[in-house]
């Protein structure tokens, strides 16, 4: 184990201030770990500030000089930080891509003892289904090339909801109405995990030797969900008891989102809709497979997804985000 014989751990993490960064840093603080962290400002706006002591390297992924003070000396590097929009493919790659490249560098010339976790996503499975998912399976072989499987871990989270998410309320505001729509096909299978499980995953492995693989994490059902058991549990969690679901056919979807992202790049400007991340969102296969999948022993997934979903749209509504 890592770094078993000196506590506390020098963990240094990029994508700090993220929805998943944030969640993390809560557990390694919790782990008793001493923190560096990477920021393009202070103060850092993190949810767990009061229990929270890092030491801050102001700087970003294209800064060699910032990140190789961020790394110098560090028992465990964690890569979070990635770009999940940009305005066309070459921005997914400047950041996910050579931005993991030039962070793997310092770490091969000041921390050469460092265990490199690489997080990265699901999509990454299938490059080809968009810019986003081809930057990120290129960030996993630029830091593998570049340090060596003995010195690597990879993990690919699905998608992430709870408290403080964005990306995910739009299942909740969809199941707000009478109707709702089913985005994919009844055969799709979909791969979740509750942020604090995501967590307490990729804690655990800062504190294990690096695995050399590439694996996947998901909650306690990694062969997935189908669109309306998730839509279903939203439903359930904001208290529509009689939804009517409906099928949007593939095409309008492709159609929509095509039209979106296409008016998206014209401007110039980075959007979460693209006719790449359609082809992700209507992928039928998001299930990880027993081989692929992660446990950690002492990290076993806690949040069901009826109860996981209820709690984060209670926590919306009391935000006001709902």
């Amino acid at each position: 184990m890592i770094g078993a014989d000196r506590v506390p751990l020098t963990v240094a993490v990029t994508g700090s201030t993220g929805f998943l960064g944030q969640a993390v840093i809560a557990e390694l603080a919790r782990r008793n770990c001493r923190l560096r962290l990477l920021a393009r400002r202070e103060p850092l706006p993190l949810a767990a500030a009061a229990d929270v002591h890092p030491d801050i390297v102001l700087g970003a992924l294209d800064d060699p000089a910032a990140l190789a003070r961020l790394v110098q000396g560090a028992d465990v590097v964690l890569h979070i930080a990635g770009a999940i929009k940009a305005a066309d493919d070459a921005g997914y790659l400047r950041v996910n891509r050579d931005g993991s490249r030039t962070l793997a560098e310092q770490v091969a010339r000041h921390a050469p003892n460092a265990h490199f976790i690489q997080v990265s996503s699901l999509a990454a499975r299938h490059p080809e289904l968009s810019g986003y998912a081809a930057s990120k399976r290129a960030g996993e072989q630029a830091v593998l090339d570049l340090l060596g499987p003995e010195r690597v871990s990879v993990i690919r989270p699905p998608a992430i909801y709870g408290p403080g998410d964005r990306e995910t309320m739009i299942f909740f505001e969809l199941a707000s109405r009478k109707m709702v729509p089913l985005p994919g096909k009844p055969t799709a299978r979909i791969a979740l995990i509750h942020v604090e499980d995501a967590a307490r995953l990729l804690v655990e492995r800062v504190f294990g030797a690096p695995t050399g693989r590439v694996q996947a994490i998901a909650d306690g059902q990694p062969a997935g969900y189908a669109w309306q058991d998730i839509l279903g549990a939203a439903c359930a969690a904001v208290g529509n008891t009689s939804p009517r679901y409906f099928s949007l056919p593939s095409g309008l979807v492709r159609l929509v989102g095509g039209g979106v992202g296409a008016i998206a790049s014209i401007v110039g400007k980075a959007g979460m809709v693209s006719a790449g991340k359609i082809r992700e969102l209507l992928h039928e296969d998001w299930a990880v497979p027993a081989g692929e999948l992660l446990r950690e022993a002492d990290a076993e997934p806690r949040h069901r997804l009826v109860e996981g979903f209820a709690a984060t749209a209670r926590w919306y509504r009391e935000a006001g985000w709902l």
